[in-house]
C-alpha cells in the first residue's frame, strides 16, 4: 500500500430486516480469490496462486489431505492470517487491506464452527449462544429471541440453561453450530466441524449445514471426510501441495488434472 492511501472501513453489504442483504451486493460474488499466494516454508506452499470465485449462496466444500491448506484458507477469509501476495474479497472488500478497527465488522458477517467447538465448558448453552450478540451490544429481549431462534435450528430447543460440558461431542457440536449462526451471518466457515464425531453423528451435522445453506447462507465446508462429500453432490475445491483443483459436481464427475492454482 502507498504511504498516505486510505484503508475504508469494512461496510457490510447486509441490511436489517427481512431483505437483509443489499442489491448490489445480490450480484457480486461473495468471495474472489484473486492469485492468493500463502507459505509458511518457501519450499512448501499452501496456497500456489489461487483464483476463483464462489456466488451468495453456494455450499462449497474443501478438502486435501491432512496439512493441505484447508484451516490456512478458512483463516485468511476472517483475517486471523495474512496473505503472502494477492487478494480475498469478501462482498466486494479487501480482506488484506482493512485496518485493526474493521476487522471485528468483517467478523460479524461471517460464522464460525471449529472441530473442537472452543466453548466454555462451564457455561450454560444460552451463555456460549449468545456471547456474539453480547459482544455487539444486542439488547437481551434481542438476544433472547435470537437464542431461542438458532437452538430451535439447530435442535436444542429449550436446553439453555444445561451446563455445554455436561453434553454429548454432538450436542455440544450443535450448541457451536446455534453461535455461528445466532448473527445471521453472509458467510458460515466450518473447519473440520465432524473430525471427533461419529460416522452416523458426522452425517447428521452435515445435514444441520445443508438446512442452514437451504435459507441462504454460503457455507464453506472444510473436511478430509470422503463419505461426507458422497452424501450430495457438491462444488468441492480439494488443496493438494499448494495447488487447487476446483471440481463444480462434486468428485464423482471431476475430470483428470483439472486445476485453478
Amino acid at each position: 500500500m502507498e504511504p498516505g492511501a486510505k484503508v475504508r472501513a469494512f461496510r457490510p453489504a447486509l441490511r436489517a430486516g427481512a431483505n437483509r442483504f443489499d442489491p448490489v451486493a445480490a450480484h457480486r460474488p461473495v468471495l474472489v480469490f484473486d492469485d492468493v499466494h500463502k507459505a509458511y516454508r518457501a519450499d512448501a506452499p499452501v496456497l500456489k496462486g489461487l483464483s476463483l470465485e464462489i456466488q451468495r449462496g453456494e455450499f462449497v466444500f474443501i478438502t486435501g489431505p491432512s496439512g493441505s491448506g484447508k484451516s490456512t484458507l478458512l483463516r485468511l477469509l476472517y483475517a486471523a492470517e495474512p496473505v503472502d501476495s494477492g487478494r480475498i474479497l469478501f462482498m466486494g472488500r479487501e480482506v488484506g487491506r482493512l485496518s485493526r478497527a474493521s476487522v471485528p465488522f468483517l467478523r460479524r458477517n461471517i460464522g464460525i464452527v471449529f472441530q473442537d467447538f472452543k466453548l466454555v465448558p462451564n457455561w450454560s448453552v444460552l451463555e456460549n449462544v449468545a456471547l456474539p450478540l453480547e459482544v455487539l451490544g444486542v439488547n437481551s429481549r434481542l438476544t433472547r429471541q435470537r437464542v431461542g431462534d438458532a437452538l430451535e435450528r439447530v435442535g436444542l430447543d429449550g436446553r439453555g440453561s444445561e451446563v455445554v460440558g455436561a453434553l454429548s461431542g454432538g450436542e455440544q457440536q450443535r450448541v457451536a453450530i446455534a453461535r455461528a449462526i445466532v448473527g445471521e451471518p453472509a458467510l458460515l466457515l466450518a473447519d473440520e466441524p465432524t473430525g471427533n464425531l461419529d460416522p452416523q453423528l458426522a452425517v447428521d451435522i452435515l445435514g444441520l449445514f445443508e438446512d442452514i445453506h437451504a435459507s441462504g447462507v454460503t457455507v464453506l465446508f472444510a473436511t478430509h471426510d470422503r463419505s461426507l462429500l458422497d452424501v450430495r453432490p457438491r462444488r468441492v475445491l480439494v488443496l493438494d501441495e499448494g495447488r487447487a483443483s476446483d471440481i463444480l459436481k462434486g468428485l464423482d464427475e471431476a475430470a483428470p488434472d483439472r486445476h485453478v492454482a
